[in-house]
């Protein structure tokens, strides 16, 4: 019998009676990070590392039953050691480590071995067994230094700005924003952000370090976004209220542009 075991509602330790980033709702469920595929509603309890904790009652509930632990302390659920290992993937995300009579097995969740500034980052962990995700696992996927990003998008917004337009940059409200916010050139411009960017940067603020962002008021004259860096979630990509912000250019912060389909 497996350490941990494929059931219908996920990676079950069967020893510990617990489930890890299950996708039905279970009785105890450990959750490597707070991105809505692996920490999901319906759990009658979470165990999360703290810095997940926010984002998650943000989206869950704030009265979800959770549990916080830190990085690399062990935590006794049913004779099992479970610890928690930075995934270096977004703030709070983890390697979950399980042990049980000196059996080590550890499941990543989504992890990335590129240090960035926002996440802490990924650690190794010596196991038996490695249970990997592997979105971005093909040889295509092969990304440049983040700083030359930077660079790039930091060159586009002053193009825009030149040209008196925005610069509408899409990005996922938790990781991404506060990955693409860390390596923005602020003299260029005013940075102003959709609700539902600002809902999850706010609940990050006393976490890591954020640039000061105004919240997008489409109320306000076109001609008052000209020069300023948008950013909003891929689900704004025509929406109405882009109409509003006058003259502008997109982009898509996202590993699947390395597709050029994606591109296109």
């Amino acid at each position: 019998m497996p350490l941990i075991a494929f059931k219908p509602e996920g990676l079950f330790v069967e020893e510990g009676n617990f489930f890890i980033d299950p996708w039905r709702p279970v009785d105890k469920a450990v959750i490597t990070h707070a991105h809505a595929d692996h920490s999901r509603y319906g759990m009658k309890h979470y165990l999360a590392h703290e810095y997940s904790i926010p984002v998650m009652k943000h989206r869950l509930g704030a009265d979800i039953n959770v549990q916080s632990t830190k990085y690399n302390e062990t935590i006794d659920i049913n004779g099992v050691k479970v610890s928690f290992h930075p995934a270096g993937h977004i703030p709070g995300s983890a390697q979950i480590r399980v042990e049980h009579k000196g059996e080590v097995w550890v499941v990543s969740g989504d992890y990335k071995v590129q240090p960035d500034e926002v996440s802490t980052p990924f650690e190794p962990v010596k196991c038996h067994t490695f249970i990997t995700e592997s979105t971005f696992g093909l040889p295509v996927f092969d990304w440049q230094p983040e700083q030359i990003t930077f660079q790039q998008i930091n060159q586009w917004w002053n193009k825009c700005k030149n040209e008196g337009k925005a610069a509408l940059i899409f990005v996922y409200a938790l990781g991404k924003a506060q990955r693409v916010l860390s390596g923005l050139d602020t003299s260029i411009g005013p940075i102003k952000v959709h609700k539902a960017v600002e809902n999850t940067i706010i609940t990050l603020q006393n976490i890591i370090d954020i640039p000061t962002c105004q919240l997008l008021d489409t109320s306000q004259p076109k001609s008052s976004f000209a020069g300023s860096l948008i950013m909003a979630t891929p689900g704004s990509l025509g929406a109405a209220w882009t109409k509003k912000i006058g003259p502008h250019e997109t982009a898509l912060a996202s590993g699947w542009m390395a597709m050029r389909g994606t591109r296109r």
